[in-house]
């Protein structure tokens, strides 16, 4: 029996694909072989890694400017490559939104003279902070943001206007989740996990001449220029997770692409935050304007009842509904493959455990 599973990543993926890949799981595109046993230089495994980057390219509205290459190593191993790649000067601005930026900053500072120029920690997370421009390092190399904060709840509604300085962007819990200008931004990167495939690549978007002069110190699995020139075949890649990941944008763009599916987005979270906030029992601290389309987090009137709320759900097919260890409570992960009939039976959950406690 499948179950609606609300994991913040791995995560739930859509079942048309599951069901595609399961087809093919034996004999792939008639190779005789699954695309897990096939080498990363046979021709068949070159066309997945050019229809993913095309297919992400098309979904995204990725320019010539930019280039697309897909590697391990998370979004995490990203927080070292980023100024090993671009930082020059040694200069760069972050901005703390939660755990994964918290995370981002405590690593970039073995390499560069980085700083937080703004933070929602005072408030535990559960805003945006207003960046003004007279924060900003004139001179910064790039700054950082975590566009959507998985365990906290909060998104950023539109890119940061930072001038002439480059904007990277971890979106690795809402990549492809809804429209982005991708020309506002220097780097994008994500991991897969969450909106995209199995645990295991991670994408990297970056406009080419960032990736041209990486740090002597870079080490070469580190440096983008080395995947871009190699196509991100440069050593045997996450072959099966990015033929996944080309599987689920082949199933985005024929729904209708990111328009199409941000609509249900949208949907599915309206739907929800709404029957949290005219509950009496559910509460969702986040300041409503930075509300997360992806990460729904929220607490019933105890940790008791927080605990026997996940229990139960789990018996009634609703999984993974536990909050984040740090932050307790519960959390509604809806990603793209999260249908409204998933979101729909939460809600009936919901009600009922208020009305029985």
């Amino acid at each position: 029996m499948r179950v609606y599973n609300f994991s913040a990543g791995p995560s739930m993926l859509p079942l048309p694909v599951l069901e595609k890949v399961q087809k093919a799981l034996l004999n792939y595109d008639n190779t005789g072989m699954s695309v897990m046993e096939m080498s990363h230089r046979s021709k068949p495994y070159e066309a997945i890694n050019a229809k993913a980057e095309d297919l992400l390219r098309e979904l995204m509205g990725i320019s010539s400017q930019y280039a697309v290459i897909f590697v391990q190593g998370g979004a995490s191993t990203q927080f070292e490559a980023i100024p090993l790649n671009i930082s020059k000067s040694k200069k760069a601005d972050y901005v703390v939104t939660g755990i994964f930026s918290e995370k981002a900053y405590k690593e970039v500072q073995k390499f560069t003279s980085a700083k937080v120029i703004a933070s929602s920690k005072d408030k535990n997370f559960s805003y945006i902070p207003k960046i003004e421009k007279s924060v900003i390092t004139p001179d910064a190399d790039y700054m950082h943001i975590c566009y959507n904060n998985t365990i906290v709840g909060t998104r950023f509604r539109s890119p940061v206007d930072t001038g002439d300085i480059p904007l990277v962007a971890d979106m690795s819990s809402m990549i492809l989740s809804e429209e982005v200008d991708v020309s506002k931004f220097g780097v994008i990167y994500a991991g897969a996990q969450k909106n995209l495939a199995p645990a295991g690549v991670t994408i990297v978007i970056v406009k080419r001449e960032l990736a041209e002069n990486p740090s002597p110190q870079c080490p070469t699995m580190l440096k983008w220029k080395t995947q871009i020139e190699q196509n991100s075949l440069y050593n045997t890649p996450p072959a099966f997770s990015t033929y996944v990941a080309m599987e689920v944008m082949q199933w985005l763009k024929e729904l209708g692409g990111v328009k199409a599916i941000q609509k249900i987005n949208e949907e599915k979270a309206n739907m929800l935050y709404d029957f949290i906030d005219n509950s009496k029992f559910y509460n969702n601290g986040v300041e409503k304007e930075f509300r997360s389309l992806m990460n729904v987090p929220f607490v019933s009137p105890s940790a008791d009842l927080d605990d026997t709320f996940v229990k139960e759900a789990g018996k009634n097919g609703l999984l993974t509904l536990k909050g984040h260890r740090l932050v307790g409570g519960m959390r509604a992960s809806i990603y793209n493959a999260m249908p409204v009939d998933g979101v729909k039976s939460l809600i009936e959950f919901m009600k009922k455990f208020e009305n029985d406690n």
